[in-house]
């Protein structure tokens, strides 16, 4: 005689083969949405014959390959070495002013990568702020070149470090205390716990952040061009300014997206298969703070130090901007038309980057197979593209198919979603991967469906992880510009769009003040951010 909870756990059981169906359609919907701008390169390339890809057999391609490679190398190790200390001194320790340094080091991420190297070429070229400084007490008459490399490096850099330093802090809150502590209890040193113990937890986020940072480097245009680094992000760009050129630079293209698999896949064997579950929103309780010693106050000044190349370099040189123009008697308004509308869509586009990432990330890690891995890394493949290529292939696909969303609203956050995905999944897959499949087993066997799973255990244990991809997707498309100058609707200005149509006629003093406006919006952003992760470690110890 079947009972009435065996009938409630086989009407469950046969309700749970349904879940990667349900999960899938939306899934492969997002997906081919973001593979759009790779099908838009192949038909480009597909019109321009053999001739097109003869690009593919210069020498000068060949170097572009390298010189990129080699910047997005160098990019993914230096974030990874500097946000990665940064993050566990601002999450685990008892550093002073510790939410302080965490909105400071992540507000780069609103710095376009433009405006990053323009303040970096202010303060740092030869005959730059610093130079101007230090020639009165010094005699120095010139700095050393910060063109070609060196220089590329230290903008896009800058640029990067804030999102391997939101996930790995997100990770760090999501790491349970009692591993490690059991560990020191079994007499290892605090090293030997964080190689063995913390480390191994926070890897795939931390390799999420790697990721997007090399993706970046391998796809920014502004911050290489005024280095003067070429890569194959500014050849691209060089032959779509050219209306006859379009078919080659349609080929460089679909090489870039190569590259991007070739990173993907060693970025998914570095990840490694390592899997550690945890059965709380944070911890049960909050990690006690490691406390630093003699070691606080060199912490703390190393600390400001990276906050000052990251964040205070490019404020003064845009306060010295800001100040010559007052003193000039400029008329220097506020942005608050565009900076509403940046606010608006930004959070929008957040919004729809995650509700897209959960279907994803959730079949990526609880219905694991090659198929939906795949699925998780042809996701990320669309964000190494230029801005200006994933616009120009929803003008392509709008203008023949669905030309009523031409230059609105909707398809600018399609722009946004395709651009920014892979930093709302790498913060739903980063925070998927610690929770516990067991308690959902559970809730399951309690008579939850699969929605009420979703909303009521598995939502609030990837609070963390959640919030920071969405911080990342809210930053970045505060200050995306080639998508929002090609898609936007006709009179729609955001901030960033308001510092590019400044510094192109070389109205620095005006550019500095949308620019200070972007910063100042993301403040509050970076606030909340912070608020809500630390929501989600629990109550401190003895409180």
């Amino acid at each position: 005689m079947r009972t009435a909870a065996g009938e409630r756990g086989a009407a469950i059981g046969a309700r749970r083969p349904r879940l990667p169906l349900l999960l899938a359609a939306p899934a492969l919907a997002v997906v081919a949405l973001l593979l759009a701008p790779i099908v838009y390169l192949a038909i480009r390339a597909g019109t321009g014959g053999g001739d097109a890809w003869e690009v593919l057999a210069r020498a000068s391609t060949a170097r572009l390959i390298g010189r990129t490679l080699g910047l997005a190398a160098a990019v993914s190790a230096s974030s990874v070495a500097i946000g990665v200390p940064l993050a566990w001194l601002v999450t685990r320790t008892d550093l002073p002013a510790r939410r302080t340094w965490f909105a400071l080091a992540s507000l780069p991420l609103v710095i376009p990568s433009y405006v990053a190297a323009l303040a970096l070429i202010g303060a740092f070229s030869p005959r730059g702020l610093l130079q101007q400084v230090l020639e009165g007490p010094f005699g120095v008459e010139r700095l050393p070149e910060i063109y070609g490399f060196p220089g590329a490096l230290l903008a896009v850099t800058l640029s990067t470090v804030p999102y391997v330093f939101l996930l790995a802090a997100a990770a760090f809150r999501r790491v349970d205390p009692a591993l490690e502590e059991a560990a020191r209890g079994l007499g290892r040193s605090r090293l030997s716990t964080f190689a063995t113990v913390t480390f191994p937890l926070v890897r795939p986020s931390v390799a999420a952040g790697a990721l997007i940072a090399a993706l970046y480097a391998i796809s920014d245009f502004g911050a290489v061009s005024l280095m003067r680094y070429d890569t194959l992000t500014r050849a691209i760009f060089t032959q779509y300014r050219s209306l006859l050129e379009r078919e080659p630079a349609a080929v460089l293209g679909l090489l870039l997206v190569a590259i991007t698999s070739a990173i993907l896949a060693v970025e998914a064997w570095a990840r490694g298969r390592g899997r550690i579950h945890r059965t709380t929103p944070g911890a049960g309780r909050r990690a006690a703070p490691v406390p630093l010693g003699r070691w606080r106050w060199p912490a703390l000044a190393a600390v400001a130090a990276v906050v000052a190349v990251l964040a205070a370099v490019p404020v003064a040189v845009l306060g010295y901007w800001l100040g010559r123009g007052l003193a000039r008697g400029e008329d220097l308004a506020l942005p608050v038309g565009p900076a509403v509308s940046s606010v608006l869509v930004a959070l929008a586009a957040a919004a729809l980057a995650l509700a897209a990432a959960l279907p994803v990330a959730i079949l990526a890690q609880r219905h694991r197979s090659p198929w939906t891995r795949s699925l998780e890394r042809a996701s990320y493949v669309s964000n190494a593209l230029p801005g200006i290529v994933v616009a120009l292939a929803l003008v392509f696909f709008t203008a023949r198919y669905l030309p009523v969303v031409y230059q609105t609203i909707p398809l600018l956050l399609v722009a946004y979603l395709i651009r920014y995905f892979p930093q709302a999944l790498a913060g739903a897959d980063g925070a998927l991967r610690s929770v516990d499949p067991r308690l959902e087993e559970a809730a399951r066997g309690l008579g939850r469906g699969s929605l009420g799973v979703l909303w009521s255990v598995t939502l609030p244990l990837m609070r963390a992880g959640l919030v920071s991809g969405g911080t990342l997707v809210v930053l970045s498309v505060l200050r995306e510009l080639p998508a929002t100058l090609v898609l936007r609707p006709i009179g729609f200005e955001t901030l960033a769009t308001e510092v590019w149509r400044e510094t192109s006629v070389g109205a620095y003093s005006a550019a500095a003040v949308p620019a200070l406006a972007l910063m100042l919006v993301a403040l509050p952003v970076l606030y909340v951010a912070s608020r809500l992760q630390a929501a989600g470690e629990g109550p401190a110890p003895g409180s």
